[in-house]
C-alpha cells in the first residue's frame, strides 16, 4: 500500500455499519438487475464519473479522501468545500456526479447539512461520511435522500465500495437492512423518538433543535408559519416534549445537532 493508501489507512477503519456491497467492478459494467421486489433505484448508473465534490472542515480528512478516490477514478475532478453555505453558491450549475458529506461543521447542524444540500439539488447522488456510527441517524439520512452513509473509521476499501455501490445507482448503501426496512415504513420496535418521524417532521426538529426559529423554518422549506407550527406540535407530541429546549437537549445526546 503506498502513501495515499497510508494516508486514507489512517483517516478511515472498520465499519460495523455497512451492509455488504457489490465489488468495485459493478459500477463499471453497469447496475445489477434488480432482485425480485426489490424498490427501484432513485438513478441510472454512472459508467464514467467525471466530477466529485468532498464537503468537511476538516482539510486532513479531505486530502485523505481525495487521495484514496483519485487511485480508483484518476480522471475524476474533485471539487473541496468546508461547509455547505459555499456549497450552495454553485449547486445550481456544477454537475457533480457524487457528493461525500459531512454532518459536523460549523454553522450546520447535524442531518440539516445534508437537508440543505438536498434542498438545492434534489437530484444529486449524497453518499453521507460521518463520525457517528449509529444506524437510526443513517435510517434519518436515508429518508432525507442520501444515497448511502458509511462512518471515518471504516476501512479504505470499504469507502471505494460504496461509492462504486452509489454510482451504480444503488440506494441505502452502507445502511442496515432493519434501517432500509423503516425507509419503507417498518420501524424497528426498539428505534428511538427520532427514527419513528416523519422526514419533514425530522427536519423540522433538526431546524428548531439548531435555534432557527418558526418563521425562519417557513421561509427555508417553503411553508406556511401555520404548517411548521403544526409540524412543532407534532414532533413534541411524539416526543412527549414541552418546549424547544428539550428538543435540543435530545439532539444533542443523540448526536442529531451538534
Amino acid at each position: 500500500m503506498h502513501q495515499a493508501a497510508s494516508i486514507g489507512a489512517q483517516l478511515l477503519g472498520e465499519m460495523p455499519l455497512l451492509s455488504e456491497i457489490s465489488p468495485l467492478d459493478r459500477s463499471r459494467r453497469g447496475p445489477a438487475a434488480p432482485a425480485a421486489g426489490a424498490a427501484p433505484a432513485r438513478h441510472a448508473a454512472i459508467v464514467r464519473p467525471r466530477r466529485f465534490l468532498l464537503i468537511d472542515d476538516h482539510p486532513l480528512v479531505r486530502r485523505g479522501l481525495r487521495q484514496l478516490l483519485q487511485e480508483e477514478y484518476p480522471e475524476v475532478r474533485m471539487d473541496e468545500s468546508d461547509n455547505v453555505p459555499t456549497f450552495a453558491g454553485d449547486a445550481a450549475t456544477t454537475p457533480w456526479d457524487l457528493v461525500l458529506l459531512d454532518l459536523t461543521m460549523p454553522g450546520v447542524q447535524g442531518l440539516e447539512a445534508l437537508a440543505r444540500v438536498l434542498g438545492a439539488r434534489p437530484d444529486l447522488r449524497v453518499l453521507v461520511v460521518s463520525m457517528h456510527d449509529d444506524r437510526h441517524l443513517a435510517m434519518q439520512a436515508v429518508k432525507l435522500g442520501a444515497a448511502g452513509y458509511i462512518t471515518k473509521d471504516s476501512a479504505p476499501e470499504k469507502l471505494t465500495e460504496a461509492v462504486a455501490a452509489v454510482l451504480a445507482g444503488e440506494d441505502s448503501v452502507g445502511v442496515a437492512p432493519a434501517a432500509i426496512g423503516g425507509r419503507r415504513g417498518a420501524t424497528p420496535p426498539d428505534a428511538p423518538p427520532h427514527a419513528r418521524l416523519s422526514a419533514r417532521e425530522f427536519r423540522v426538529l433538526c431546524m428548531l433543535a439548531g435555534g432557527r426559529g418558526i418563521t425562519d423554518i417557513a421561509n427555508e422549506l417553503g411553508l406556511s408559519v401555520k404548517t411548521v407550527s403544526t409540524y412543532r406540535a407534532r414532533v413534541l407530541e411524539k416526543f412527549g416534549a414541552a418546549s424547544n429546549a428539550e428538543l435540543v437537549k435530545y439532539c444533542l445526546h443523540h448526536g442529531l445537532v451538534h
